[in-house]
Order: C-alpha cells, then structure tokens, then sequence
C-alpha cells in the first residue's frame, strides 16, 4: 500500500445524510466483508465513520482509510436492513470520488483502475479489441501455460462470445402492448450478445415493439463505482438524450448494476441545473427485464418439467438491495421449474464480483466466490440463475474451481429455452 497520507483538503460528504446513520449495528449481518472478517472497519457503520474522521480531518486521507473503503464491494446489503435509510452507495460514491482525486494508487492500481476498467470497459469497440487474446489462447489451447494469476483472470472471460447485432426496433410478435427501449449495454453487448438478443425476443413475445437507439451508451456504472463521477454523470447526460427523442412505456434493462445506476440518474445529476428533472423523467422509466417480464407473465406458455436438475436462484445485489427486487425474478424462475427450484442459502449475499471488485481486489472476491460457491454446493442444484453477467461469471468460474459442472445462467436465457 501507498505510505503517503493527505489531510482531506475538501468536504466531500452530506453530513446530514451521513448523520442518519445511528451506529445501531443491525447492518453488520447483511455486510459480506464484515461476515468474512469480523473487523469493525469493514462494516457500514465503521466505513462511514472512516468517511466522516476524513472530512473532518480526525483521521488522514491514507492507506488506512482508503484501505478498508477499497474492501467495500458497494453491494448495497445495509441499505435494504438499514432502519434509518442511510443512504449508504451515495456516501461511498462520493467518498471514492474524492479519495481518487486526491489519493495517490499505486502504478499497478492506477493502471487498472484508471487505463483498464475506465478506458476499456464502458467502451464494447476497445473491450472487443482488448478481448482477442482471450480468443486466441482459448483457440490456440494454452490455457495451462498461463500463470495462476492469468488462468484465474480467463476463467471470468465466457468461453462463447457471439457478437449478436440486434435491429434498431424489433416489432412485437404477440398481442401488441406497448413500445419500450432497450440498453445494450457494454459488457453485455460483448460477452452477452446471445442473452441481449434473448431479452429482446422475450419483450416481443410479451407484445412490446423494443428500440435500441444508436447513439446510448454505457450506463456511468463502472465510473461511479469506482470514484469518477463526472465521468457518470457524462454517460447519464448521453443516455438521456439518446431515449427521450423517442416515445416509450419504458426501458428495460437486463443487468442489474447498470439498472441500479440507471434508476438513480435523478441523484446523479441533482447539481445540474437543467438535467435533474430530465434525470428524474428517465429514471422513471427504467425497469429491470425480470420487473417487466412479470406483468407479462400470461403471455408465456412457460413448459414446467416434470423431472430435471434442481434449479437455485442467486440475488444480485444491485437487483436485491439496490433495486429491492427479488420476488418478481423468482415468480419467473418458479414459473419454469416448478417443484424442481430450491432456495439457496444466503442468496443475496454477494458472490464477489461487484461490478469490478474481483480486479481490484483478488483476494477477498475469492473469499465470497469461495462462499457462494459451498451454499451452492449444498442444495443439490443443477441450474443456477442470475440476472447480472459479472455474477454470472464469477460464480461460474467458482463452480469450475471446486470441480463442479453445474450450469450457471443468465435469466433471460433460461426463460427463453422454456418459452414455447
């Protein structure tokens, strides 16, 4: 870690909404790094008590602080236990904002953090680009040649990725209901072109005509999460003015941390005189895919096997705790395997993937992948559903760890196979 520590030169946070929190304690249980390591800074109340020592200068803005607000995943879990409604990502949000300004990383986690995750990520063109030597060592087969580090690194890759070019509009093929948009989304347009095209068709089996305008781009997740808001707010203001040119019921999203960004644009852009009810409106309409599918559920001649593979479900947590979403995605799941789905122990506890967690901090993604994995294990399931790509890859490749074949999918896929 960087020895250099900085007095905090700015305030940073809303002390009024940092005061909600009353260090009540009930948010301990529900913390994933607070479950692994017991240590009172790695919980909510003790980062935001961390964040609050910064601002007023008690505690230096160094490798302590910035250590233990690293090691939080952002998952959101506090939020949804929370009995005061601490708004505990807008804090964390804007805490990293200001340590990535002012604190100096280290050249390794400058690298990621500001070359890999920022200028490579949000971007499909440079991600395609940046994905082709996954390609050839995984053609070539050379997999076991690669470092431990390297390996590990490829098996958060998909082994299959088709490039699916969707239309523009995509007409409904059932009784018409509406018209809604579509975000491609970055990561998902690249790693998951064939799941993107499957929540298209399942949004025209459910009778909505779907346009996907040329002109959005990624959601701002990736740089809010990781202390570039302006750079968020940026994404925000494009995305915005590519949807509202057109006329829709709504805009549905398939991945639930960009949906959790994307409902939260009224917040992003509060400062932004002129944006911030453009913000609100957009926000408005942004449904998850499994929100939306629900209301349409009659319109799916969903086929209930009578035998088959145990079928689990896994909550993400922006779509769990962010979004507060968990009935509408099981309704569905259940829809599909009947007596065959089994609840998973602690299913809304994150498997370590969080946005891009599991690169920047290795070791203790691999803790809660290592987690996840053993609940898994414990039901007997032989399907496991999600509805975000980054879980869907790590738990995957967690799965591939402990010798394990079962089967990790996203959720429009699975509905998709069991459509008639």
């Amino acid at each position: 870690m960087n020895p250099i520590t900085i007095n905090s030169p700015a305030r940073f946070l809303d002390e009024k909404k940092a005061l909600t929190c009353i260090h009540c304690g009930l948010c301990l249980g529900s913390c994933p790094t607070y479950l692994e390591t017991g240590d009172e800074n790695d919980s909510p109340r003790g980062r935001i008590y961390l964040m609050r020592a910064v601002q007023e200068a008690r505690l230096p803005l160094g490798d302590t602080a910035v250590r233990h607000i690293d090691l939080c995943l952002g998952c959101r879990a506090c939020e949804a236990v929370c009995p005061s409604g601490v708004l505990y990502g807008e804090l964390l949000e804007h805490t990293r904002d200001h340590f990535e300004k002012h604190y100096p990383r280290s050249f390794f986690q400058t690298l990621l953090r500001r070359f890999a995750i920022e200028k490579v990520f949000p971007y499909s063109k440079r991600l395609k680009w940046a994905l082709l030597p996954a390609r050839i060592i995984r053609a070539v087969g050379i997999e076991n040649w690669l470092p431990k580090c390297g390996r590990e690194a490829l098996s958060l890759i998909p082994e299959k990725m088709t490039l699916v070019h969707l239309p523009e509009i995509s007409p409904a093929t059932g009784t018409p209901r509406g018209r809604v948009g579509f975000i491609s989304g970055c990561v998902m347009s690249v790693m998951f072109g064939e799941t993107n095209a499957a929540s298209v068709r399942l949004l025209n089996r459910a009778g909505y005509e779907v346009v996907i305008p040329r002109d959005q781009g990624c959601c701002g997740a990736l740089f809010a999460h990781t202390g570039n808001l302006e750079a968020a707010r940026a994404c925000a203001r494009r995305n915005i003015e590519a949807f509202e040119k057109e006329k829709l019921d709504g805009i549905i999203i398939n991945a639930a941390g960009c949906g959790s960004t994307l409902k939260e644009y009224g917040g992003l852009l509060h400062e932004e005189p002129g944006w911030i009810e453009r913000g609100k409106s957009f926000s408005s309409k942004v449904k998850d895919l499994t929100e939306w599918l629900a209301a349409s559920s009659s319109a799916f001649g969903f086929r209930t096997p009578d035998s088959g593979p145990r079928v689990t479900y896994h909550d993400a947590c922006h779509l769990a705790h962010a979004q507060r979403i968990t009935k509408q995605p099981r309704a569905l799941v259940k829809a599909v395997a009947g007596k065959n789905f089994i609840e998973l122990p602690e299913s809304d506890v994150c498997c370590g993937s969080a946005g891009t967690f599991n690169l920047t901090e290795p070791e203790m993604a691999e803790r809660l992948q290592k987690r996840k994995v053993e609940n898994i294990l414990q039901t007997g399931a032989g399907v496991v559903v999600t509805s975000n790509p980054g879980c869907q890859l790590q738990i995957q490749a967690g799965l591939r760890k402990a010798g394990s074949r079962i089967q990790v999918i996203h959720i429009a896929d699975f509905l998709e196979r069991a459509a008639e």
